[in-house]
């Protein structure tokens, strides 16, 4: 461990992740921030998936307990706070991770209001809330690292709109939040992946299209300008360590794309 988050606090919700072939964002920032020091409360709705991830961590000497909540209600948020400030006592660092997408989404004129809606309440609405409840104790702690994990989806797109204003609206969150919390030490800063190998995009899309997980990973990777190949969840976490490090004390309200050059595209 090198220390750069030794010390710290950090609550990652959506540390669980999907089956599939490869390691997803939520637990790979968790393993990831605790290999560099951080206590980290690994929240997720599954809490079997949860527990998986702690159980990574402790293998390599670090330090994580595991916690359910349904973040999608208020009371779910409020009893994550709740849970990290009564265990450790302080929060240094929050991360929005949870997010769905598909059924029922599309272009605008066939999505389904349903899945408007939830994909909406799960993917920003969470976010909002879990922000809420964190605010008044980094505030009167005197500082704090927010970190939400939006998408490219939210630059570029036309196939997913629900997933994309989502996304769009977590970019605005961001520096909203960014604005009206600068003052009392407390940042807010966005990861912006684009194609990742990732279970939830590789073995979600596969079985969404009924095609094979080769060959929607091939098809993703033809898409990306840098070496031609996605990222994995561990340039997301990478990207998140960094900005919940104290090496970016002076970075907030940032947008930043980790996405082998496609938003350069954009435009």
């Amino acid at each position: 461990m090198s220390g750069r988050l030794q010390g710290k606090i950090a609550i990652i919700a959506g540390a669980g992740q999907s089956a599939g072939e490869t390691i997803g964002n939520g637990r790979a920032m968790a393993v990831l921030f605790a290999r560099h020091g951080a206590q980290v409360l690994c929240v997720d709705r599954d809490l079997a998936s949860a527990v998986e991830t702690v159980a990574m961590i402790a293998e390599e000497g670090g330090s994580a307990a595991p916690f359910q909540a349904d973040v999608s209600r208020d009371a779910g948020c409020a009893a994550v706070i709740a849970e990290a400030k009564s265990r450790w006592g302080r929060i240094d660092i929050l991360v929005n991770n949870v997010g769905i997408g598909g059924g029922g989404d599309g272009p605008a004129h066939r999505a389904a209001e349903q899945a408007f809606d939830r994909i909406l309440n799960v993917n920003l609405k969470s976010a909002w809330m879990t922000i809420k409840h964190v605010i008044p104790i980094m505030r009167e702690q005197g500082g704090g690292s927010i970190i939400n994990i939006s998408s490219l989806a939210s630059l570029s797109g036309s196939n997913q709109v629900a997933y994309e204003v989502s996304k769009a609206g977590m970019n605005r969150l961001t520096t909203s939040v960014a604005n009206a919390n600068a003052s009392h030490g407390v940042r807010c800063n966005a990861v912006l992946p684009g194609l990742m190998d990732t279970p939830m995009a590789i073995s979600g899309i596969a079985a969404g299209i009924g095609s094979t997980t080769s060959a929607v990973r091939e098809a993703r990777n033809a898409r990306v300008p840098l070496r031609g190949k996605m990222g994995t969840a561990w340039d997301t976490a990478h990207a998140a360590l960094f900005l919940a490090s104290d090496e970016a004390n002076f970075i907030t309200g940032v947008l930043l794309p980790v996405d082998g050059g496609m938003a350069a595209r954009v435009g």
